[in-house]
């Protein structure tokens, strides 16, 4: 039986049918309509999460409450620590992962932007073991240059790439979850939205803190906190489609009145004054629909990046207060799964092997030097934990302000292009230096000024000038000339000019008897191999004058000649894996040194003289043992002369005795250092240990003196800072002897 249909029934049916045609054919304007709604289309839901340093990682225990919920995400914008956390979530970080990344960050962690102490060239190391200070000027041109910031960011950088989990260049529209940060142009000072780019150096460049952190220079423009301009960016989020904003304010707290007792403190204010007022205007534009997030972390400070998962329950918190309207926005489960698989689904990183290493940006630098310093090399698969090292290594050089890199596929080939910026403030720098020293003893009292100006790169394998000029106790002025024979560096050629005077004085028990004036003028040449970061290898030839004239004391103290020629074959070896000089946790290190006085050469005195010193260090959590030993003494029968013996005793040196109290022709001494880290902080660490120390010294120079094997132990309170180690300590021999010990440099 044939069914009739009307006119009418016939045209209905056809465009219903095309309606659903078009339907399936035209993309949704908005989000996929969940199960059980009716066909209706969802809301464009955007998270907004706010600047706010360390107190930013509250972001996290606001992202867990939103995954209980079932609240789908669709964009993201962030500010400073808003778009670090933004991003990471953004390229398919797992909040559980989050959470894991925070507990390993610190301070030293994300501030720290040397390369571990290992790593470094040996040459560098070996400035740690004076009284110079870390920090350093530029000058050119007669004026001092300063760094745009205390950190480059470097390391932060490298902290970013792992919480990222999308490597390299990237449109964000196309991560997992669409996303945009904000950052700050110091020219204009605008806001910049930043939609594309390498997802790390973008939330770099969201988080410069003016003045803590170097500006990035991104597409031409110098970029800085993004809180300056947009610390709430809401009006990003409403460009990026949204129908409900979901805003995360941290809160920018203002200093109290006895906290502005100084430029931080004023700096500070003022930035937090621009930061509060441009947030106000954010939260102005918030619609009824939109959810605002506040959570209460009260005096908890943005620079506390030590303490950063405590803050994580604090977001939990906030989040839960507006649960009432997040969960009217969950959706199903099953759909909430398959939203969350698709957002984690991260592609595989690219870890194919490059064909070239380039360097572009080099202007004095030469590119062969930097390319020999990296691990990672041409034909290799990329290690990314390799890479991260290579950069800090370059940044260590202290040759750069910034360094970073990028991947370029062209025709044919892969390049690793190392973006390294060589400092705007060099390549000449000078830096200080000062040491003080007491054992509460009348004359016992010393200081030393240092000033050290370098002149780098003057030649394609990188030559350097140095002069260093120190006046107080020990007095000199001392200049080298250093030519690698190689792009590698690997052997050089270093001829010396030295000037100099120092004290050494005699003690009859504690009472201080005799005092020598010694004064020099020699040459030096050294020729020698560095074993790249490990050690370094010096051989020399030396001539010159030393008079050594007795200043106070009884003539049979006297030196055996006021004049004397200097002429000697020199050698060195030295050793360095400490991670650190002043207050090591783990490493070794040590050397030998030989000075053979010829009087073929033209000395007055035949004699060889020769040390030796090792240090180990061991950590278990905080606890730290240091084991030391030292030895010295003469080659052949010729004795030392009495201006040229070993000087020993004072703080870790046979504590208990003054400085210098113990003079002999020969040295055998060992110690164990122990000492527990009591407090980190940025600025300085503190610790408390002691020591354990014994000695057998040679023949004293003035009889009656202490002889024999000789023990003491001391007891410290020490703290690393940025000046250099501070310690006071107490010092008793077995012998009764004991002393008081104040430092401000190296012991």
């Amino acid at each position: 039986m044939r069914i009739k249909h009307t006119g009418i029934e016939i045209a209905v049916r056809y465009l219903t049918l095309a309606a659903l045609l078009l339907g399936a054919a035209v993309p949704a304007l908005g989000s996929e309509a969940p199960a059980g709604t009716g066909g209706k289309q969802r809301p464009r839901i955007c998270l907004v999460l706010s600047g706010g340093g360390a107190r930013g990682a509250a972001h996290i225990g606001v992202l867990k409450v939103l995954e209980e919920y079932r609240v789908p995400i669709d964009c993201i914008a962030g500010t400073s620590m808003g778009a670090l956390v933004g991003a990471s979530y953004a390229t398919g970080t797992s909040v559980a992962e989050m959470e894991q990344i925070i507990q390993s960050i610190s301070s030293q962690v994300l501030f720290h932007d040397k390369p571990p102490r290992q790593e470094r060239s040996i040459r560098s190391k070996q400035d740690d073991a004076s009284i110079l200070f870390g920090f350093e000027f530029g000058l050119r041109d007669g004026e001092l240059g300063l760094p745009k910031g205390a950190v480059s960011g470097i390391q932060l950088e490298t902290v970013l790439r792992h919480l990222a989990k999308a490597k390299g260049f990237h449109n964000f529209d196309e991560l997992p979850i669409s996303f945009r940060a904000v950052a700050t142009d110091l020219v204009t000072g605008k806001a910049v939205v930043l939609a594309k780019g390498e997802v790390a150096n973008i939330m770099r460049a969201s988080m410069s803190v003016p003045g803590a952190i170097a500006p990035a220079e991104l597409d031409g423009k110098i970029l800085v906190d993004g809180g300056l301009t947009d610390n709430l960016p809401v009006d990003v989020a409403r460009a990026m489609g949204a129908d409900i904003v979901i805003a995360v304010n941290l809160g920018t707290p203002l200093l109290k009145r006895d906290e502005l007792n100084s430029i931080v403190g004023v700096t500070g204010q003022m930035i937090n004054i621009l930061t509060e007022q441009n947030v106000q205007a954010s939260l102005a534009s918030l619609k009824s629909t939109d959810i605002l997030i506040l959570p209460e972390l009260g005096d908890f400070s943005a620079a506390d990046f030590d303490h950063l998962p405590s803050t994580v329950p604090i977001g939990e918190a906030a989040a839960r207060k507006v649960a009432g309207q997040l969960g009217r926005l969950g959706i199903p489960a099953a759909q909430y799964a398959a939203l969350r698989q698709r957002q984690l689904a991260v592609a595989p990183q690219d870890l194919r092997p490059v064909d070239e290493i380039r360097f572009d940006t080099l202007k004095r630098v030469n590119p062969e030097s930097a390319l020999a310093i990296m691990e990672t090399k041409p034909g290799q698969p990329i290690d990314q934990l390799k890479l991260d090292r290579d950069m800090l290594r370059l940044y260590g050089t202290g040759d750069y302000e910034h360094v970073n890199y990028s991947f370029l596929d062209e025709p044919g080939q892969r390049v690793l292009a190392v973006d390294a910026v060589e400092k705007s403030w060099g390549p000449n720098y000078l830096r200080f230096g000062l040491g003080l020293s007491s054992d509460f003893e009348a004359g016992g009292s010393y200081f030393n000024i240092l000033t050290s100006y370098r002149k780098t790169w003057l030649n394609a394998l990188g030559a350097e000038w140095r002069n260093d000029l120190q006046i107080g106790n020990v007095m000199f002025l001392r200049s080298e000339f250093y030519q690698p024979l190689d792009a590698r560096g690997y052997f050089f050629v270093a001829p010396l000019v030295e000037l100099g005077q120092l004290p050494v004085n005699l003690y009859q028990g504690d009472q201080r008897v005799a005092r020598y004036d010694l004064k020099y003028a020699r040459v030096k040449l050294d020729v020698g191999s560095q074993f790249t970061r490990y050690g370094e290898l010096r051989l020399g030839v030396l001539t010159g004058r030393l008079d050594a004239s007795l200043d106070t004391g009884p003539p049979e103290l006297a030196p055996e000649s006021d004049q004397s020629a200097q002429g000697a074959i020199t050698a060195r070896l030295f050793f360095d894996q400490l991670d650190d000089t002043s207050f090591p946790r783990s490493g070794w290190g040590g050397s030998l040194n030989v000075f053979s006085s010829q009087s073929g050469l033209g000395a007055a005195a035949e004699y060889t003289k020769w040390d030796v010193n090792g240090t180990a260090v061991y950590s278990v959590g905080e606890h730290t043992f240091t084991f030391g030993l030292k030895a010295g003494g003469n080659l052949g029968s010729e004795p030392l002369p009495r201006y040229d013996q070993f000087l020993w005793g004072g703080f870790l040196t046979q504590s208990g005795y003054l400085t210098g109290q113990l003079v002999g022709d020969s040295l055998t001494f060992g110690r164990l250092v122990y000492y527990n880290r009591l407090k980190y902080t940025t600025l300085y660490d503190l610790y408390a240990g002691f020591s354990l120390e014994a000695g057998k010294y040679g023949t004293p120079v003035v009889p009656g003196n202490p002889s024999g094997l000789l023990t003491s132990a001391s007891v410290f309170l020490g703290a690393d800072t940025p000046i250099g180690p501070l310690y006071l300590g107490y010092g008793r021999a077995a012998d009764g002897n004991s002393s008081f010990y104040f430092y401000l440099g190296r012991p």
